[in-house]
């Protein structure tokens, strides 16, 4: 028994050191405000103040995966933040400020989002990350911008990235059918359903990344939005991509980011270690 009770202690003892050792090793740094639209910010004042960016990462990991993170606010308020529970994981979290709505136009603001991620394919590996695994993610608007980024592959096509390279796409409670910014735009009231080009259902495929959806409860959420989601996935799946998933979070409404987050980085670590093992090709050939 005391033999027992020391080799517990033992353990006990060598897990502390072990952990206060990766905690010191694996140090952190966090970036802030930069610019993503240098030259235009040089000439214009409000994408000087709000195209810009923060990048948390780890300083003695290699080849890391990156979360981009788009916060929410309707496309019309906001501030990026990182959610806490993603700090010191081994990844890179990199997050977003835009223009809002109305004072530049709902494509202007899909652009910026755009050329956030073009930044982070041209720049992560200077910090140690794989432009492989680079994940998009974001709350209410912010979901919205990832998943029509990773589903109508103009807006990256733009910036000469192919929106097939991205490693995955984990909206949270984002739209599936056109925003409610952009119906205020047309003039269509926001209780009342559309789905154009600017709706991430317009563009269900088999060959987009791997998609994660997670809502509120159904019964909480903000207007329809677990309904919009579910048929989301059921298009998705008819259309035959089969990397798509659904979670609803019991017990939340739209505020349902907390519980998301480890959601969030479960998938991101699944599929970074997939695609670490058998490589990006033979991911995307499994999802064709």
């Amino acid at each position: 028994m005391k033999k027992t009770k020391f080799i517990l202690l033992l353990s006990f003892v060598m897990f502390s050191i072990n952990y206060t050792y990766s905690q010191e090793a694996n140090a952190y740094t966090l970036l802030e405000n930069i610019s993503y639209r240098a030259t235009e910010a040089l000439e214009d004042s409000y994408i000087a103040e709000r195209c810009v960016l923060d990048i948390y990462y780890p300083e003695n990991i290699e080849n890391f995966p990156t979360i981009i993170y788009f916060h929410g606010g309707g496309l019309k308020y906001g501030n990026k933040y990182i959610p806490e529970y993603l700090k010191e994981k081994g990844i890179a979290v990199v997050t977003v400020n835009y223009r809002f709505f109305p004072k530049v136009a709902t494509d202007k603001i899909m652009d910026d989002a755009a050329a956030s991620v073009a930044w982070v394919y041209q720049n992560i590996a200077e910090y140690g990350g794989d432009e492989s695994l680079v994940f998009l993610s974001g709350h209410s608007a912010g979901g919205y911008l990832a998943s029509m980024l990773g589903l109508d592959k103009k807006y990256l096509k733009a910036y000469e990235i192919d929106a097939n390279t991205l490693a995955g796409l984990i909206p949270f409670s984002g739209h599936a059918i056109t925003h409610m910014a952009v119906r205020e735009e047309q003039g269509i009231p926001m209780t009342k359903p559309l789905v154009d080009a600017m709706a991430p259902l317009y563009h269900v495929r088999a060959d987009a990344p791997p998609y994660i959806i997670i809502t509120g409860d159904r019964d909480q959420e903000l207007l329809g939005r677990y309904e919009e989601n579910a048929y989301m996935m059921r298009m998705m799946k008819l259309v035959g991509h089969e990397k798509t998933e659904l979670y609803e979070i019991q017990a939340y409404g739209h505020d349902m980011v907390y519980p998301a987050v480890p959601i969030l980085l479960r998938k991101v670590n699944e599929i970074t270690k997939q695609l670490k093992e058998v490589g990006p090709e033979k991911v995307m050939d499994s999802i064709n």
